[in-house]
């Protein structure tokens, strides 16, 4: 027995030791039981130590054979104070062999070589968060994880859809072996680097776009300029037509919109300028400046009509007008679908905006054209700039049939399992929009779905502080799509997965949905004040590991985890490129741009990185004295099994064995 209890403060146990503490190793964050005689057993944390007393925060209890996580229940002052057995340590931290369903995360840093094998469906039916500084190791502990979860596990994910927005384009590295390891295994990459191109350039279709897709994309900022790009998407499968309905209806448009000049009250000459600007740019075969207007004795065309005289008056007004009106029909027919032309360009979008800023009237008004010309100019700028590639798709699809060829590989003829967005080589912003836009897309085909959560889509997002932030969406079209996703998509099957360094700058809203948190060593101030108020079961003596935290290091907790639990991510194989510079080479070393390419593509860094070599759980055995019992250590820290006696006054703990050794520890970014 390890000692007597002598305090109980909340969930805070002291307890005075029986044992001679200058014969063991560091027994803080090993777990103790204590049992009073009853099936229920209190489970608790060792936080601290001194030469005669233990302080250990209890975790949960241990009932007919289950391990409860919480600190609804408080040890009897009568309990014995024992050490954890290996069975109860199971009930903690699961078996050591990957069984189906499960997948291996890392091995523990308190109890040594001891696997951290979780259950997939807690952790990745849920939303879930990766967070540290740069340099703490997150984008190997999210390529090792993902790694693990497609070759740890007995049998593949194969069905799963991982859609990953590379900020950096550095995960193509570790992921582009799938195949290899399993034929039945997949990965696609995208690329937004149109000059140089080295996997297939990221398109999305312009006909998928939605009035909250343009509102984003053309930076709109009040919702007074949403119902021109209602009308604009209106009319854009009609105006890219040539069917007598489709003719009929354009004309249609641009007479009530000459109309509306004609009859504005302005002057003659202000009126003729707006009525040859329109027809100019809106006109068709029957409609435009060259119609021929019968009188009794002569004909003249329209632009002839418009001459305004010496006293500044139109004289054929009413003649005009009257034309016009012929071409206005107040029972408009509706256009069939097959007339419509679902298959148009961001160009096409572009002339469809400007009918529609006609056909609202908005030239009525100097200050409302202003407003919704600003949208006009920002598409143009998009159809006519660089941008306009990300738009341009080779053939007609729906949203379904787009979602469903962004996972199919054409060199495999079969579906991909992860799916990366390489994203690094276009400004925040519009990366922001189109990460929202395709997001948008995924939450859209899962919650339409049927039998709903057929299939699950994880989106996990780099450098989620960039784009998971509080933005003006809310307020502009009344919900932000990452906030949506957290708070529904869970029962659609559409899960978020953010990884970020800077967990402050997230939307509140989302980090509060996720159910699973993997932390590594994070130091800024604000941001650990952030994580101990957001993220649940965080106490004071975590927020204090979380600064010493070595690279590699992580403590992970939630609806995955029974207890919050400290551990080390293997080193991935292969590595995202995502190491430092390395200025040994690049500041000293002869310039040799093959070698410099050829040891990138190599090793996954300019310079070799040593490997870490991986231990098994191998019990050891340890001793109680006075009196000898049978029994295994972990980590060199003797587990009693469940029948050995409690009569034991004090406990002999063999020198623990720290794992990974820092020379290796200091290469695991």
């Amino acid at each position: 027995m390890i000692g007597k209890i002598e305090e109980i403060i909340d969930n805070s146990v002291t307890i005075k030791l029986a044992i001679n503490i200058n014969e063991q190793p560091n027994l803080v964050n090993l777990h103790i039981v204590f049992e009073d005689g009853s099936s229920k057993k209190v489970v608790a944390e060792i936080a601290n130590v001194n030469q005669t007393k233990m302080f250990a925060n209890v975790v949960g209890e241990i009932n007919d054979g289950r391990f409860t996580p919480g600190a609804s229940s408080k040890p009897a002052f009568k309990s014995i104070v024992r050490l954890i057995t290996s069975e109860e340590l199971e009930l903690l931290f699961g078996k050591q062999e990957t069984a189906f369903g499960f997948t291996n995360f890392g091995t523990s840093n308190v109890y040594e070589g001891y696997k951290i094998n979780v259950p997939i469906n807690e952790f990745f039916n849920a939303h879930f968060a990766i967070l540290g500084n740069s340099g703490a190791g997150k984008s190997c502990t999210v390529a090792s994880i993902l790694q693990k979860l497609y070759t740890s596990s007995p049998t593949a994910p194969i069905n799963s859809a991982l859609f990953f927005f590379d900020a950096y384009g550095e995960y193509t590295h570790a992921f582009s072996s799938l195949h290899e390891k399993n034929q039945s295994l997949n990965y696609k990459a995208y690329t937004t680097n149109v000059i140089d191109p080295d996997c297939e350039i990221l398109r999305i279709p312009t006909w998928l776009l939605d009035v909250d897709d343009l509102a984003l994309l053309l930076d709109v900022n009040t919702p007074a300029q949403l119902p021109i790009l209602e009308k604009t998407l209106k009319l854009v499968p009609i105006l890219t037509g040539n069917s007598a309905g489709v003719i009929k209806r354009k004309n249609d448009i641009i007479a009530r919109a000459l109309q509306d000049i004609l009859l504005s009250g302005n002057d003659s000459t202000k009126i003729r300028d707006q009525v040859i600007a329109v027809l100019t740019k809106f006109n068709t075969s029957e409609l435009n400046l060259e119609s021929t207007i019968a009188q009794p004795g002569y004909v003249r065309t329209l632009k002839q009509c418009l001459y305004v005289d010496k006293t500044g008056k139109m004289q054929e007004m009413e003649l005009v007008v009257e034309f016009i009106r012929g071409y206005i029909n107040e029972e408009q027919e509706e256009i069939k679908e097959e007339e419509m032309n679902k298959f148009y360009n961001l160009t096409d979008l572009e002339h469809a905006m400007e009918f529609a800023l006609i056909s609202e009237g908005i030239l009525k008004s100097d200050k409302v054209f202003d407003t919704a010309n600003v949208m006009s100019v920002r598409l143009h700028t998009l159809a006519t700039g660089d941008n306009r590639y990300y738009f341009e798709y080779p053939k007609y699809v729906t949203r379904d049939q787009y979602i469903e060829s962004l996972m199919f590989d054409a060199k495999t003829n079969s579906r991909c399992q992860i799916i990366n967005f390489n994203i690094n080589y276009i400004d925040d912003r519009l990366a922001k929009v189109i990460t929202k836009i395709l997001s948008r897309m995924l939450f859209l085909r899962a919650s339409t779905l049927k039998p709903r959560g057929s299939i699950a889509y994880h989106i996990i997002i780099e450098e989620a502080h960039r784009y998971v932030q509080h933005d003006s969406d809310v307020s502009l079209l009344g919900y932000n799509i990452f906030e949506r996703i957290s708070k529904e998509g869970r029962k659609y099957g559409a899960f978020l997965g953010l990884i970020t360094q800077r967990p402050s700058e997230l939307s509140d809203t989302c980090v509060s949905q996720c159910m699973n948190f993997v932390i590594l060593r994070t130091l800024h101030p604000t941001d650990l004040q952030y994580i101990k108020e957001m993220v649940p079961n965080v106490s004071s003596e975590i927020v204090l590991q979380l600064k010493n935290l070595k690279p590699g290091n992580c403590i992970a907790f939630g609806s995955a985890f029974q207890v919050p639990t400290s551990m080390y991510i293997d080193l991935p194989n292969p590595r995202p490129l995502s190491n430092n510079v390395d200025l040994k080479v690049v500041w000293y070393q002869k310039p040799n741009t093959n070698i410099f390419i050829n040891q990138s593509i190599s090793s996954g860094s300019v310079a070799a990185v040593p490997s870490v070599q991986t231990a098994s759980f191998v019990p050891v055995q340890g001793s109680i004295q006075p009196q000898q019992v049978a029994g295994i250590s972990v980590g060199g820290v003797h587990l009693m099994s469940s029948d050995e006696t409690q009569s034991a006054s004090f406990v002999t703990v063999p020198e623990q064995n720290r794992f990974i050794q820092s020379q290796e520890a200091s290469t695991n970014a």
